[in-house]
């Protein structure tokens, strides 16, 4: 808020609404996978070495796995890491390799002893590792809930190896119908049920 904000407030002056900045909306899911399309297009469209297009899908497969879980991601880093990836760090990597000449790219030295290519597949290394980590993350969440459940289960019913223990009151007695034989041998009914 600017000083003439503050004094426009004090003296019960209101700026009209169309004068206040407005923000664009966030990314969505489906702003998330469009770009992404357009960068499997970017690797597809030109003739990008092996090891970039290799490493580059990489992202985006991950990024897309990780995709579903944007909405909870909403204002974390982590949300912020997957968008701006797709978005920008990705795109803008392999934009800025793809706009050189190749021979340039692929045999000057740019940044030490490393070419452009190398400096390209350092960055999309690291973006790989760094969404790999994210999608953890991510995930890690889900998969502590569902090793809680499994061991909730084997409390309540018993490990998986020993069958259970539940106990289940036959109503009115009923003979347990026998089990259909196998290999052609006949199995023998449960221990006090007549044929």
């Amino acid at each position: 808020m600017g000083f003439s904000d503050l004094l426009d407030r004090m003296l019960g002056r209101s700026a009209p609404a169309d004068d206040r900045m407005s923000l664009p909306a966030p990314p969505t899911a489906q702003d998330v996978q469009q770009a992404l399309a357009s960068t499997e297009e970017l690797l597809a469209s030109a003739a990008l070495p092996s090891v970039v297009v290799a490493r580059g899908s990489r992202v985006i497969d991950t990024v897309r796995d990780t995709v579903p879980r944007l909405e909870k991601l909403s204002g974390s880093d982590l949300g912020y890491t997957v968008i701006a990836t797709a978005t920008d760090y990705l795109p803008e990597a392999v934009g800025a390799y793809q706009r050189l000449p190749r021979r340039y790219a692929d045999t000057r030295p740019v940044d030490g002893a490393k070419t452009s290519l190398m400096v390209l597949v350092d960055q999309l290394d690291l973006l790989g590792l760094t969404m790999d980590k994210v999608f953890d993350a991510v995930y890690r969440q889900d998969a502590r809930e569902l090793v809680a459940q499994g061991r909730f289960i084997a409390e309540k019913f018993g490990s998986a190896g020993a069958g259970g223990s539940l106990r289940v009151e036959e109503a009115d007695h009923a003979p347990v119908p026998a089990a259909p034989p196998t290999d052609g041998e006949p199995l023998s009914p449960p221990e006090g049920v007549d044929r």
